[in-house]
């Protein structure tokens, strides 16, 4: 892979690579569109806890540190169910595995609404961290299928959106529906959104049978592929970077810049928008140049995180440092899943599932890993962290070069 590696061909209508039945290209944005509800669904599902933890703990007459429970479980069940429901699947209609996913996840936000204890709360979060690792492992190498090598890059950028979009929306709106009615209310709207989306998926995309059967093997395999093992790490180390510092945000903006706590919720809005335009900015130039992009972002990630810890305590520049850290973020995903799919033309989907899997196990160990590092030093302590290993990424990314990590 060299800086202007392309993504693959495996647009509809590619040959081997296209699905069987494949739509007409004009109906392939609506396919896609639909896979980005998926992406939507899946990450609001994740992030709502995270508005209503409050209201759900004094529901369950539980702690709120027992609520928590449930944003972590969702992220180590989904680092396991990436490579698991590929293999699950099998020789499964890809159309057929996604609309399950949704059906999977409606019913667990039904559990959710309706959950007597918080036993049963976080069985339905397992079912949810299942369904989440089993579409992101599937998105991306399906969403190639639905429209030409041109798009790709485009078509990835818009599936991904949906994670941004549900990481800007679904907080305020659960909190917002909890406060009219009650957070079981904002599970259950979940619940139908899942199932909406499910059956736009049934409707939109076109039969996807698998290219070739996803066994234990084929991930080992693409474990001895040196640019996918180059990617691999590099996302580990940005993400568990990113991770470790953007969970205490909210206390270094707070704490460090002196922001009121009436405004957090506005700034963050705006790190979210900022993040979907990064998103979008990234996908088209990542499909043709994926390490030039990379490189970028992490080192606006290291800058980003150092300057915040720097000078952090200028809130006009903390404001400003934290949107250039939101259009930075924003394009990690769509970014490493370009590079991840040109690294195995040939397996996309178990690439995949290897992407999906490290990500969501280093969302875990990032935030797990800030809360120690929170809990031993002062709490800028946790943006060098960040710095650090957003630096580490993209020097790894530099040397694999010179060394022919990629090639």
């Amino acid at each position: 892979m060299t800086d202007t590696t392309p993504l693959p061909r495996t647009g509809a209508g590619d040959g081997p690579g296209a699905p069987d039945g494949a739509r007409p290209a004009r109906r392939s944005w609506p396919a896609v569109a639909a896979v980005t509800g998926a992406t939507f669904s899946v990450t609001a599902t994740e992030m709502l806890p995270v508005g209503l933890l409050t209201p759900m703990s004094a529901g369950l007459n539980v702690s709120e540190g027992s609520v928590g429970l449930a944003l972590t479980l969702v992220g180590v069940t989904a680092a396991l169910a990436a490579p698991a429901v590929p293999l699950a699947a099998g020789r499964l209609n890809r159309r057929t595995a996604l609309v399950g996913l949704l059906g999977l996840l409606a019913a667990a936000n039904a559990l959710t609404a309706a959950a007597p204890s918080l036993g049963v709360l976080l069985l339905a979060r397992v079912l949810v961290g299942v369904a989440l690792g089993g579409v992101w492992a599937m998105a991306a190498s399906q969403t190639v299928r639905l429209v030409p090598a041109r798009s790709a890059g485009a078509a990835i950028a818009a599936v991904f959106s949906g994670i941004g979009l549900a990481s800007v929306l679904a907080v305020p709106a659960g909190a917002m529906l909890a406060e009219l009615t009650s957070w079981r209310t904002a599970f259950a709207a979940a619940s139908g959104l899942a199932a909406l989306v499910g059956l736009a998926l049934a409707l939109l995309l076109p039969s996807l049978p698998p290219q070739a059967p996803v066994r234990p093997r084929e991930l080992t395999r693409l474990l001895g592929n040196r640019p996918l093992r180059l990617g691999l790490a590099f996302l580990a180390l940005l993400v568990t970077g990113h991770f470790a510092a953007y969970t205490y945000v909210r206390p270094v903006l707070e704490e460090v810049s002196g922001i009121s706590s009436g405004m957090i919720g506005l700034l963050l809005l705006g790190y979210g928008v900022a993040g979907v335009a990064g998103n979008f900015g990234a996908g088209p130039l990542a499909a043709r140049s994926p390490r030039r992009v990379l490189l970028a972002l992490s080192g606006g990630l290291a800058l980003s995180t150092a300057l915040l810890a720097a000078g952090g305590a200028v809130t006009p520049f903390a404001i400003a440092v934290l949107l250039l850290w939101g259009v930075a973020y924003g394009g990690v995903s769509v970014s490493t899943q370009t590079w991840v799919l040109a690294a195995a033309p040939d397996a996309r989907e178990p690439a995949g599932a290897l992407f999906a899997s490290v990500f969501n196990a280093c969302i875990a160990l990032g935030a797990f890993t800030g809360g120690r590092v929170v809990d031993a030093a002062p709490l800028s302590s946790v943006l060098w962290l960040g710095a650090a290993l957003a630096t580490a990424a993209l020097l790894l990314l530099a040397v694999g070069r010179e060394r022919g990590a990629s090639s």
